[in-house]
């Protein structure tokens, strides 16, 4: 016979946890596009700051050397914000799935248990 008051109990302990998850992807998802944003901003500061730079120098090596410094300050701090945002990413995926993973290795413990002949 189905008990009412533990299915709610289980329902409401649930929805609790479902919730919990939700605000923590949420916090997540907020924490990457202040991430990007902040990215964004220090980039076109950068390349503002550049084009200053450029259209002050008065010579072709002074532009080449800009350019060169330009290219290579960009490139480092791309790959420096791609690989902080690719964590952050990892940990979104961790944090969403931290609410499925006992069920899964509930449902595949009996599966994961080959029978001995």
């Amino acid at each position: 016979m189905i008990n009412i008051e533990e299915a709610s109990k289980k329902s409401k302990e649930a929805m609790d946890a479902a919730v919990k998850n939700y605000a923590e992807v949420t916090k997540s998802f907020q924490s990457i596009a202040a991430e990007a944003t902040e990215y964004s901003k220090k980039s076109v500061q950068e390349l503002t700051s550049f084009v200053e730079q450029l259209t002050a120098a008065r010579s072709i090596e002074t532009v080449v050397e800009l350019q060169t410094k330009f290219a290579k300050n960009s490139y480092e701090s791309f790959v420096a914000e791609a690989t902080k945002i690719g964590e952050m990413y990892a940990n979104l995926a961790k944090t969403a799935y931290k609410s499925y993973e006992a069920p899964v290795a509930k449902a595949t413990k009996p599966a994961s248990v080959a029978p001995t002949a």
